[in-house]
């Protein structure tokens, strides 16, 4: 049995207990706020003194931190430019599973030249369904660049990029399309198809970390068989350049080689509308419909290749699909799509199958 004294001894160890968890609590909370204060002042145009919130975080250890200062580099944004120590600071948050460094370090790796060192880390990009990282992995497949070649992956993985909305996926697929016989092209579009089936694709995340979480999931990617070794094809080369703000990661160019380039596509009439089903378009999914009717009305006024085809509002959840059809071929929607994003640059644009 405890005594009165016993009893207070007993109280007052609980209560410095709770003072030690209370302290412990708070004792983490300056270094979350420090980065947050830094996406603060990033977001007024403070990058300097974004920077400086960082750096003491980073060099500690914080992933979040970390993966800023990568982008702060990259950017040239309260620092001078410097893809090097970008590079450095992305790899220290991807070796910690930061998934937004994670896709930069491989899309860095792959803009500095270190293209097998860059491989892993796309496919970790790639797992989780990063567009990005699927048109740079897709282009290497394509060329057999550090890898060896694998027409119908790289043909998937433009199809999934360019359903993503990403335009240079897009532009590189039609690049694709000129070279890879149509059988190929179907076995990648049935492989696209899977991956479709096996993973979500994620959600937009934020530009600097500490503002949300990114929603990205991982998934299994079935194998293809590769291009025969004796292929030779011109050579598509994704380049980069530096985005005009911040971005999650390296914006990639579209497909292209001042050494080798694509040869020009011949004159072809305008595409038509068919009969049945056929190919369509799809120009954006809109949470109100009304958006979707006034984009429809813009093309109309403004891409003359659109005139005559049927605007196609197509429910998708909470989502209103806007997309544009029946079309003969995935050649003439390509074709389509070329035209919309010529005349109305910014708005979204990829072949559907039937």
């Amino acid at each position: 049995m405890l005594t009165r004294n016993g009893i207070k001894r007993r109280a007052m160890q609980r209560g410095l207990m709770a003072t030690a968890i209370l302290l412990a609590v708070v004792g983490s909370a300056p270094a979350w706020a420090d980065v947050k204060e830094g996406v603060d002042a990033w977001s007024r145009g403070e990058y300097r003194k974004a920077v400086e919130s960082w750096r003491p975080l980073a060099i500690a250890g914080d992933a979040d931190a970390q993966f800023n200062l990568g982008q702060a580099y990259k950017l040239g944004r309260g620092v001078p430019v410097d893809l090097a120590l970008a590079e450095e600071w992305y790899r220290k948050a991807a070796i910690q599973g930061h998934f937004q460094a994670e896709d930069a370090y491989g899309l860095t790796l792959f803009q500095n030249n270190k293209r097998a060192e860059a491989l892993p880390w796309l496919e970790r990009s790639v797992g989780r369904g990063e567009p990005r990282a699927q048109l740079v992995l897709g282009t290497m497949l394509f060329n057999g660049d550090s890898v060896k070649k694998d027409w119908v992956r790289a043909y998937a993985l433009l199809t999934r990029s360019s359903a993503s909305g990403l335009p240079q996926g897009a532009q590189t697929m039609a690049q694709m399309d000129q070279y890879i016989p149509s059988d190929v092209r179907q076995q990648g579009i049935a492989l696209a198809r899977q991956y479709e089936a096996s993973a979500n694709r994620p959600v937009d995340t934020p530009d600097i970390a500490g503002q949300g979480s990114s929603g990205m999931r991982s998934a299994e990617l079935p194998a293809s068989t590769y291009a025969g070794e004796s292929d030779t094809r011109p050579i598509l080369n994704a380049q980069s350049k530096p985005a005009a703000r911040p971005t999650k990661a390296p914006p990639v160019e579209r497909a292209t080689n001042d050494a080798a380039p694509v040869a020009a596509r011949p004159t072809v009439t305008a595409p038509q509308p068919v009969a049945g089903g056929g190919w369509r378009i799809q120009l954006g999914a809109f949470r109100d419909s009304s958006n979707a009717r006034g984009l429809w009305q813009q093309l109309q006024s403004k891409v003359p290749g659109i005139a005559p085809f049927k605007a196609i509002y197509t429910p998708s959840g909470t989502l209103t699909k806007l997309q544009a059809g029946p079309i003969a071929s995935r050649t003439d929607a390509a074709r389509l799509c070329a035209e919309v994003q010529g005349r109305m640059p910014g708005t979204p644009c990829v072949p559907i199958a039937p």
